[in-house]
């Protein structure tokens, strides 16, 4: 029905007011007296034998919502019954931000990508704070968090301290966002010197909580090896907790099905979905090499099958995100992927 019916619905639109009319179509149905255990019945797939503890934290499965879907948590409450095992909420900053200037997300539909250049709009820390203390929900929740467009580099530790402390008690991990490529200078941060201090200043904090919550790095796949050995020292150094590899892509290869000029017309952006799927696992394979399982990799980029999702998790990723995937295949999509991964014989 999804992809016959809804999906050339919300195709009609433009793909930011597709997202915003399903959000708000969600938030009404859930409304509904009933409508979540509906919802369960159809999407939610028990499955105990794909339950894994990853830093002490349980996870229903494996499968979890990528940070940029539900950057407010708005409808934090209600992935569990569409079959996630975990979601990251954000990208959070301190201060409410608008992001870039509309049109900013555009879909690639012959290659099943999304270019974006949303710019960490947010309702900022406090406004989602006050969803999260309202939670219910009964998987682990992610907090991703980066600095404002208006902080300089050098004082971006700052506001990634304000929302690591502020979201301290409201969620079970943190992701650190230095590398989307959509707020101007950010991916600087992902250099040795202002990451340390970035990840240090951070960790250094945790060690005052009596509880521990895990501090994890998002990179970007653009990286070369030398930044990557580079970013695996620190992690080392500074005893993170593990890595979410990735984020979006300033490349435009392999686009095979969309006309140059149409890609051009777009502009800047991050590209994600399926033409991002081999350079997300094959970072994944590398980190795993170097890091094992002692830093558990959270692998997100081009999955829209149990396939996609079991090289991620062969490749030496403890658990799997999607983003662009979920628009495309719909709302079953997690249920397809969970049984996909039982008949292969996957065991967490």
């Amino acid at each position: 029905m999804y992809k016959y019916v809804l999906r050339p619905l919300l195709f009609s639109l433009g793909a930011e007011r597709a997202h915003t009319t399903t959000f708000a179509l969600l938030q009404m149905l859930f409304c509904i007296p009933g409508m979540q255990r509906i919802f369960s019945l159809f999407y939610a797939q028990k499955t105990p034998s794909l339950a894994k503890k990853v830093w002490g934290i349980t996870f229903p499965n494996p499968i979890g919502l990528a940070a940029g879907f539900d950057k407010d948590a708005k409808l934090l409450n209600h992935w569990e019954a569409f079959g996630f095992g975990f979601v990251e909420i954000g990208t959070v900053t301190p201060k409410p931000q608008p992001g870039n200037p509309k049109p900013r997300l555009f879909r690639l539909i012959s290659d099943r990508a999304v270019i974006n250049r949303m710019g960490f709009n947010n309702s900022g820390v406090y406004s989602v704070l006050k969803r999260l203390q309202r939670k219910t929900t009964a998987i682990p929740v992610g907090g991703n968090i980066g600095k404002n467009k208006i902080t300089p580099n050098e004082d971006a530790v700052n506001d990634y301290l304000d929302a690591f402390l502020k979201l301290y008690n409201a969620v079970d991990y943190f992701v650190v966002n230095v590398s989307s490529p959509n707020t101007p200078n950010l991916r600087e941060l992902q250099e040795k010197e202002p990451l340390t201090r970035i990840l240090s200043t951070l960790v250094q904090e945790r060690r005052k909580r009596m509880i521990r919550k895990p501090i994890l790095l998002k990179i970007a796949p653009d990286l070369t090896d030398e930044q990557l050995d580079d970013i695996i020292d620190i992690i080392k150094t500074v005893k993170l907790d593990g890595i979410v590899a990735t984020n979006t892509t300033n490349s435009r290869e392999p686009l095979p099905s969309t006309p140059t000029e149409t890609v051009a017309a777009i502009g800047a952006g991050g590209l994600s979905g399926a033409p991002l799927r081999v350079r997300s696992t094959e970072m994944v394979r590398y980190l795993y090499s170097y890091l094992g399982p002692d830093y558990p990799i959270i692998a997100v980029g081009g999955v829209f099958t149990a396939a996609d999702a079991l090289e991620k998790l062969e490749a030496g990723a403890a658990l799997v995100q999607v983003y662009t995937g979920f628009i495309y295949e719909g709302p079953a999509m997690i249920k397809n992927i969970l049984n996909g991964l039982k008949k292969s014989g996957y065991h967490a």
